[in-house]
């Protein structure tokens, strides 16, 4: 190719490019990959026919340089569109939401008021006492004061007159059996009094017959040996019908059983119609002295060395807690429980006739060194989802709600508390007063 056709090629495809560009076909770009195809259309266009090269070969619509420069073009045009692509993306770093911050939340026990001075402060005073140990135990009777109810007669109840829980005096009747013992022993009663009376008169005959010489002296004391039997099988079947409650001058077939003693029916196992087995078991009553009690209590093995024998504890009965008995250490079991570590505490306490067996009580056991607790009105004390709660003050109208452990009452409407608090830490006087206004 001559120098002449290559300027002739520029020449037309400069043409080409501002006819394109006054007809408005520059305002669109192809795609980046039909970029040769429309360049190439384009020179076709503007040079028309066929173009022979060095190599004597035609090319079909167009020249080669003007395709290279199609090509270096559109190249460019993708460079250029990747770039407007790439300036169009955001860094990733600074696109990313802010690292999260974990605000710790505010106590839940601390609060904040308007007008604190609302709401006196007082402070804790100081309290010595000596350590206490609580524990709980039940009422059980005293097994010496607890006197079974037998019959010696065997037989068929026909009536009762006491039931279970019934309080009973001693010699009072409580069921009649019917009985065949009764007979035999009044036969044996009526056998010993002829026997008795046949020893007697023959012991006569003989103290005459010795006296005349009739018989000798051997005769005599048989006799007096017979009729010394005869009288002790007479006050043999008179104790056993004495025994039995019969009258021997009227007899009946109806043994009366009566109280041993005074107290209360604690068991019962006999009922109207059923029969009894004399000595044999079960006993048909069980009558117990309440009059002194039991109080068993289970004791921990590590708190074994707060309770001693012969020590007093207060008791305080779940039925009646604001009033306090005494009761004495009586004995401390030799053998722990082995599934729950506890020794059984046994406690006696006269029975003011308010306990009955089955009762819970609250044993409190004392310590002999003093202990130092803090003291706070009974009012400053919060009574809230079971627990007891206190508002110390923080400053700046907060108020921080602690918990503790409270003790016994103190006179001047005083309450210890056993944990929670020290003498001279300040507290609301009145905890109900700022909860009320805490919840508004």
């Amino acid at each position: 190719m001559t120098r002449e056709t290559n300027s002739l090629l520029v020449s037309r495809a400069a043409g080409g490019k501002h006819a394109a560009r006054s007809c408005g076909a520059a305002t669109v770009l192809p795609p980046p990959g039909a970029a040769p195809l429309f360049f190439a259309g384009r020179c076709r266009a503007l040079l028309g026919g066929t173009l022979r090269l060095r190599s004597g070969q035609a090319y079909e619509g167009g020249c080669p340089y003007v395709i290279f420069a199609a090509l270096v073009l559109a190249l460019f045009l993708s460079l250029a569109l990747m770039a407007g692509c790439n300036e169009g993306k955001g860094d990733p770093k600074a696109e990313a939401p802010p690292a999260a911050t974990v605000q710790p939340d505010l106590d839940a026990n601390n609060f904040k008021v308007e007008h604190p001075e609302q709401f006196p402060i007082v402070a804790a005073v100081e309290y010595k006492a000596a350590p206490a140990l609580n524990v709980t135990g039940v009422v059980q009777p005293d097994i010496a004061r607890a006197v079974p109810v037998i019959s010696l007669a065997a037989g068929r109840v026909v009536e009762i007159k006491a039931r279970l829980g019934d309080q009973v005096k001693k010699g009072q009747l409580l069921l009649r059996v019917q009985s065949n013992d009764v007979s035999g022993a009044y036969q044996a009663y009526r056998k010993a009094v002829n026997d008795e009376l046949l020893a007697r008169i023959q012991l006569e005959r003989a103290q005459l017959l010795f006296s005349k010489g009739a018989i000798a002296k051997s005769a005599l004391e048989q006799a007096e040996d017979v009729a010394k039997n005869a009288q002790a099988d007479l006050d043999a079947s008179m104790e056993q019908l004495r025994l039995l409650g019969i009258d021997k001058d009227h007899p009946s077939g109806i043994v009366d059983i009566v109280a041993p003693i005074s107290g209360v029916i604690t068991d019962q196992q006999v009922t109207n119609s059923s029969g009894v087995q004399g000595l044999g078991s079960p006993n048909p009553f069980t009558i117990s002295d309440l009059s002194y009690v039991w109080i068993v209590c289970d004791v921990y093995e590590n708190d074994l060395d707060a309770v001693r024998v012969g020590e007093f504890a207060d008791l305080r009965l779940n039925a009646y807690p604001n009033q306090v008995l005494k009761g004495r250490i009586d004995n401390i079991l030799p053998v722990l429980d082995p599934n729950i570590r506890t020794a059984k505490v046994r406690l006696e306490v006269a029975n003011p006739g308010m306990m009955r067996v089955g009762m819970f009580v609250t044993a409190t056991f004392y310590g002999k060194q003093a202990e130092t607790h803090a003291a706070i009105p009974a009012t400053a004390i919060l009574h809230l989802h079971d627990r007891e709660w206190v508002y110390a003050p923080l400053g700046a109208g907060h108020f921080k709600r602690l918990e503790v452990v409270t003790g016994k009452m103190l006179p001047g409407n005083l309450q210890e508390t056993v944990s929670g608090l020290k003498p001279g830490d300040q507290v609301v006087s009145n905890a109900l007063a700022l909860e009320n206004t805490l919840e508004q």
